[in-house]
């Protein structure tokens, strides 16, 4: 009996794709992993493209029309003292998006356990970055010493959230709200509120940009010469050819075209890694200038 549990426990690990990519950022391991693909429409993409746009640019990617593969990527940040897991996907209580949701079994598979984790970094509190820490059992397989970074904006913000300016449907407007307090209510003990930037480990700060959300943050690794940058949601795969392009869930719209193109000028002029959330997995890769605008090389796999 013993052997066939064994045999069952290391299938629901064992995957027919990869879920986990691991890049060196000098001494730093950052290991990039899948929580899963979300399914929004496609026309929450770029709100305020014309549907000609968007259309072509979907077409030109032989992508459909209706929804888009969003993928959903945490990431997991190791220095010889600290375990950080910078956001935490989506969760379990959403129906909706069944395809997501797969981050602490993805965890357990590239062996990390919960209980190691010292730091949790959180780039803003929408529902599909905090879920993961509100399914079931999770808490309780954490330290009780965890230290939770969040901005002090984003923790004021979603105690009476804002949603005019988004193109959210009121279904996940609720979602997003509950999630939120859900999740203010829960690991409260746990916050270490930053105004501006906080550093979280030696050669790991976190740091305050708004746009997305008021509170949204970007982390940055450096060690030695090399650095890498975890842009939350400040990035997406329609950015390098129309940042000017707005995303459905972005409280203010305008400001996050202009986080965007500022983070996309420091990346391209610094040449580090970039993972960002809804990137297609694994994610990373650097932003070179083109003219005007700017184009994504992936990661070439290092297998």
């Amino acid at each position: 009996m013993e052997a066939e549990v064994s045999t069952r426990s290391r299938a629901q690990l064992d995957e027919l794709v990869p879920s986990r990519y691991a890049v060196k950022v000098g001494d730093i391991e950052v290991i990039v992993i899948s929580d899963g693909v979300l399914a929004p429409p496609a026309e929450s993409m770029a709100t305020n493209a014309d549907t000609k746009s968007l259309n072509a640019w979907l077409d030109d990617r032989l992508l459909a029309h209706d929804t888009f593969g969003w993928a959903l990527n945490a990431v997991v940040v190791k220095t010889p003292k600290q375990t950080i897991l910078i956001d935490s996907g989506l969760g379990e209580e959403y129906p909706d998006f069944p395809r997501a949701g797969h981050l602490i079994q993805r965890l357990k598979a590239a062996g990390v356990e919960l209980g190691s984790v010292t730091d949790v970094v959180l780039t803003h509190m929408h529902f599909d970055h905090v879920g993961g820490l509100l399914a079931h059992g999770v808490k309780q397989q954490l330290r009780s010493d965890l230290r939770v970074h969040l901005s002090a904006p984003e923790a004021k913000f979603w105690e009476r959230p804002d949603f005019s300016k988004t193109a959210m449907p009121p279904a996940l407007a609720d979602l997003a709200r509950k999630a939120s307090l859900d999740f203010l209510k829960e690991y409260s003990s746990y916050l270490q509120l930053f105004d501006q930037e906080a550093e979280v480990a030696d050669g790991v700060t976190v740091s305050l940009t708004g746009g997305h959300t008021p509170g949204h943050s970007v982390v940055r690794v450096q060690s030695g010469n090399d650095r890498l940058m975890f842009g939350g949601d400040a990035i997406f795969p329609v950015s390098f050819d129309h940042p000017e392009w707005h995303n459905g869930f972005e409280h203010d719209p305008e400001e996050a075209t202009r986080v965007r193109l500022r983070l996309m000028a420091e990346l391209a002029a610094s040449r580090s890694w970039l993972v960002s959330t809804h990137m297609p997995f694994p994610s990373v890769g650097r932003v070179v200038a083109a003219g005007d605008s700017y184009r994504w090389v992936p990661v070439q796999w290092d297998y």
